[in-house]
């Protein structure tokens, strides 16, 4: 089902608008100061939409996320990246080279002081398809996890459980999320301090079990880029604070070490993000990804493998 974009006031409208002012007043030069501004912040604001759609057009070209014929569940929460994620995607798919189908699914858990009104409102708006699931995982989170202690990663693992149940009955060919750029490089640093080992959330993937293709559209787009986009769009967020859920600390660690390295060093964060998509197999130290025993071997004879050389060092040792 193709959705129906919200009518947003053209440039020629607020051109048309500013100059029927500028003839009722005395002083035509004072208003069109006045006017200056606001024409300067809709020209930045069309320029920041139009950069959103081709970063988002761009990297689903990139990775082959969207097919023709694909039915997307577009997952959408109530926070600032899903809002941002389904509007720029019904504007890519009015003019898209692709038919694809666009439905809205939020997973209502049963926090208390969930606004359950919000999102059905908004969307029915749109004129989107949506399906709100009702699944009660905030007591059985509650439950499980001590008071005062992260209920983050079982949240995720249950709602995640959900959304594939979901999909699976419904015969969603792509799961879209909303995860952005700095989420990418942020979970890369979580990955390396943490777990010693260089990964991300990639911008596509098939869910462990095979069944599932995830999709993460906003893969090179800014937080800031989101944040100034929401703010303008004026979508009806709904806050992430009703569980009462303390942030995971090392996120939040790595999320101030990014912000003080991007204060010192403006553009840092984007470098980052780019190597992400440069990976150099022969420049680390992976043996299973790039093959450094045929490197300049000089004949065809096997080498002695490490219990062999180990095995060597020990009899050299004992002799001393």
């Amino acid at each position: 089902m193709r959705g129906r974009m919200r009518p947003q006031p053209g440039a020629h409208q607020m051109n048309l608008s500013t100059t029927q002012s500028a003839a009722t007043e005395t002083n035509p030069g004072d208003q069109s100061a006045r006017s200056r501004p606001d024409a300067r912040d809709e020209h930045e604001h069309h320029k920041l939409a139009k950069r959103l759609r081709h970063q988002v057009g761009r990297t689903i070209a990139d990775f082959g996320m969207i097919e023709d014929g694909d039915k997307v569940m577009v997952c959408l929460s109530g926070g600032k990246d899903s809002y941002t994620m389904l509007d720029v995607l019904l504007q890519l798919q009015a003019k898209a080279p692709a038919r694809f189908e666009l439905v809205a699914v939020n997973l209502d858990q049963k926090q208390p002081g969930f606004p359950e009104h919000v999102l059905p409102d908004y969307l029915s708006s749109l004129g989107v398809a949506y399906r709100i699931i009702e699944q009660d995982t905030y007591s059985v989170v509650k439950r499980v996890i001590p008071e005062g202690k992260t209920m983050c990663s079982l949240c995720s693992r249950l709602r995640r459980g959900a959304l594939y149940a979901h999909a699976e009955r419904e015969g969603f060919t792509k799961i879209a999320l909303g995860h952005h750029r700095d989420d990418l490089v942020a979970t890369f640093f979580l990955n390396l301090f943490h777990h010693a080992k260089l990964a991300t959330m990639p911008p596509k993937l098939r869910s462990d079990d095979g069944k599932h293709v995830v999709i993460r559209p906003l893969a090179r787009v800014s937080e800031d880029d989101i944040t100034a986009y929401a703010t303008w769009k004026q979508f009806p967020i709904i806050p992430c604070t009703l569980c009462g859920s303390q942030e995971n600390l090392q996120r939040k660690q790595i999320r101030n070490m990014l912000n003080a390295w991007e204060r010192e060093s403006p553009g840092r964060t984007e470098q980052i993000a780019r190597s992400l998509g440069d990976v150099r197999a022969e420049q680390l130290a992976d043996p299973s990804l790039f093959d450094f025993v045929a490197l300049a071997k000089r004949s065809d004879a096997p080498l002695p493998d490490a219990h062999a050389w180990l095995a060597g060092a020990t009899t050299a040792a004992d002799d001393d």
